[in-house]
């Protein structure tokens, strides 16, 4: 823990944050007061019922039933939650509160076509059109409808009014192969699929009617596809006949409180990713928890996260409305034409919030960029960072470089909980590199090798206590053996995520990298995140990958590192003694890697995070068609180098 603030909490905080106005109106009605944040989540995690139950009452959840109980059973799995309440998750983010009928609630950006704004009563009327235009396709409570579709408003009106039904979404992203589309998809065997004709990344045209074809013909389930014509606005355009002018009022299916909302899916690296489905109104509470206490959004927000639809941060993002913020769309390539893009999107929206991932900060560090020079973010009141540990230096550059009065918030979920469980929080300063704080409602901990809680300890990170939106299971898992398998295997009725974690006695956190991949030299456990950190700092490296091979005689095994260098660069004697020194001074001799290897990518899953555990199973000899599915990869010509190094690595 380095113990070095970069921000701190106004003092009077509390008069204009929402979590301020959440704890004057829990003293109100509860008769509870906190002198703290330490005692206020203390008491969530304690009385779990009674915090979610607060939630509900304080945001005021539209309901059609109210709930009987708020957590008779909290048995993980299987907690009950909110017995008998019927709701609607599409009703309660369309109601946006504190957003007038023609103030914005949607600003879509586009490498594609010209920016869309939607107004809030615009965005109610797309909704209502294209409602009635599934129910013309038959699509009722209970059906799937799938989107292959980008980050653009099309995706977001379907998604609500396929919600609005209390039928059920899944997205993927049009950059995703057909593989990994059919794969998903597959499993959950919807009824209607609607796709884009192509799109445009920079400045290059992709089409994807191929893929689209595909994907029909491997999924008997559909009985109907609608093209959208998104990459020249000149190709048939069924969106139009979907979304075709109707006196059908707007109205909203009230289903249970864990009916299924929509479905997201781990990355699959290997085997069938798994079909994660989240219900209704775990979804609903965890958001407008998240969004208005811990990240401080309500009316007069514009809130951004850069994300596909392929990734929870899309489904994150998408809940913004129910707390009153508008939400900024981006798609495209964040590089083109240079990484001070996303940037001047902020301006020109008004941006208040710019949600992104680690390693997106990072390269706009090594690039040299300054976004508060090339932007005026003078409205920018919040960055988010999350998809991997942000390191020291990448806090310190956000101070620098975008602004030093900003709430920086690096946070850590998944797509399992669609959430993050750690994050920041207004009541609390930033610490370089640390996670501020549990989030409430949170029970996050530490466990030791015996399973038992530390503090100031790296330790397995679980959560022991039920979040309204954990999985309310796996699609097609009528028994739930593959969901306790996930999660429940290893500490019953314990739920454990697969990092590392240290909670600091003040309540930081930092995630030190998956617990899979760990690096166990010695007996010594090392974290991935930090080791990142040193390497991808030097000015000659572009990415890499660490892997740690044990010994099956019980000795220190391998310790193998894989680096992509910068442009017309060759790994030679003098850069690996360089990396080599560098990891032994800032970190320790136990992570000076016996061999460095040159490659030309490092593998990574769709949503950008690197496979470890994939590279670790085919340097020892796993076939790579069994370490990784390839439809899951972005870049799976990748995994060549390291099945070549595996096969001089076992030839005499």
């Amino acid at each position: 823990m380095t113990g070095e603030v970069l921000w701190t909490p106004p003092g009077d905080i509390r008069d204009h944050s929402r979590i301020g106005a959440y704890l004057r109106w829990l003293s109100a009605e509860y008769g509870r007061d906190f002198t703290d944040y330490a005692e206020l989540w203390q008491w969530s995690v304690d009385d779990v019922p009674a915090f979610w139950r607060s939630i509900w009452d304080y945001f005021d959840v539209v309901a059609a039933v109210a709930p009987t109980d708020t957590l008779p059973d909290a048995r993980m799995p299987g907690a009950r939650w909110f017995p008998g309440a019927r709701l609607n998750y599409a009703e309660n983010v369309l109601r946006m509160p504190g957003i007038g009928d023609d103030e914005p609630a949607v600003i879509a950006y586009s490498q594609t076509r010209a920016p869309v704004t939607l107004t809030a009563a615009g965005l109610r009327d797309e909704v209502r059109r294209v409602r009635a235009g599934l129910r013309r396709l038959g699509v009722a409570k209970g059906d799937r409808v799938a989107a292959y579709a980008p980050n653009i408003p099309e995706t977001y009106v379907l998604m609500l009014a396929t919600a609005s039904l209390g039928a059920v979404f899944s997205s993927c992203a049009p950059e995703f192969g057909t593989r990994s589309v059919v794969d998903r998809w597959q499993q959950i065997a919807p009824k209607v699929l609607v796709a884009v004709d192509g799109y445009r990344y920079g400045a290059k045209a992709i089409d994807r009617t191929g893929e689209v074809a595909a994907i029909r013909e491997a999924l008997p389930s559909l009985e109907h596809t609608v093209t959208l014509s998104y990459l020249d606005g000149d190709g048939p355009d069924g969106w139009a006949e979907l979304a075709a002018p109707t006196d059908e009022p707007l109205s909203f299916e009230p289903v249970p409180f864990d009916h299924p909302l929509y479905v997201l899916y781990s990355s699959g690296t290997t085997g069938l990713p798994k079909p994660i489905v989240h219900g209704h109104g775990g979804i609903l509470l965890e958001h407008l928890k998240m969004l208005a206490l811990h990240h401080d959004l309500g009316p007069g927000d514009r809130f951004f996260w850069f994300s596909t639809t392929g990734w929870m941060m899309w489904n994150y993002m998408a809940s913004g409305p129910a707390v009153g913020a508008a939400i900024v769309l981006f798609d495209g390539n964040p590089g083109a034409p240079d990484l001070g893009e996303l940037w001047r999107v902020a301006e020109a929206s008004g941006m208040t919030y710019f949600g992104t991932s680690a390693p997106f900060l990072l390269s706009c560090r090594k690039a040299g960029i300054v976004p508060r020079e090339i932007a005026d973010l003078s409205k920018l009141r919040g960055v988010g960072s999350t998809g991997a540990p942000l390191p020291p230096e990448g806090f310190r550059w956000v101070y620098e470089a975008v602004g030093k009065d900003l709430l920086l918030a690096s946070a850590s979920g998944g797509t399992d909980v669609c959430t993050a469980f750690v994050g920041g929080v207004p009541l609390l300063p930033v610490y370089a590199g640390e996670i501020s704080c549990r989030a409430l409602g949170a029970r996050v901990e530490a466990f030791s090798a015996e399973g038992k809680p530390v503090i100031g300890e790296l330790g397995e990170l679980v959560i022991t206590a039920p979040l309204p939106s954990m999985p309310v299971g796996f699609w097609g898992d009528a028994d739930g053996s593959r969901y306790r398998e996930a999660y429940f295997d290893v500490y019953p009725g314990v739920w454990r995520h697969g990092d590392w974690i240290t909670i600091s006695e003040r309540g930081s956190c930092v995630i030190t990298g998956r617990s899979d991949a760990t690096l166990n030299r010695g007996g010594v456990r090392l974290g991935t995140a930090e080791f990142y950190s040193v390497v991808e700092g030097l000015d000659e490296v572009v990415d890499s990958v660490v892997v740690h091979l044990e010994d099956a005689d019980g000795g220190a095994g391998e310790l193998l590192l894989f680096v992509v260098l910068d442009e017309g660069l060759e790994l030679d004697g003098a850069l690996r003694a360089k990396v080599a020194r560098e990891l032994r001074s800032a970190l320790s001799p136990r992570h000076v890697p016996d061999e460095i290897y040159q490659v030309r990518a490092v593998p990574r899953t769709l949503s950008g995070k690197k496979l470890e555990v994939p590279v670790k199973r085919i340097l020892t000899g796993t076939p790579v068609e069994s370490a990784a599915a390839k439809g899951a990869l972005a870049n799976p010509e990748s995994l060549t180098a390291f099945e070549d190094l595996a096969a001089r690595r076992t030839s005499p």
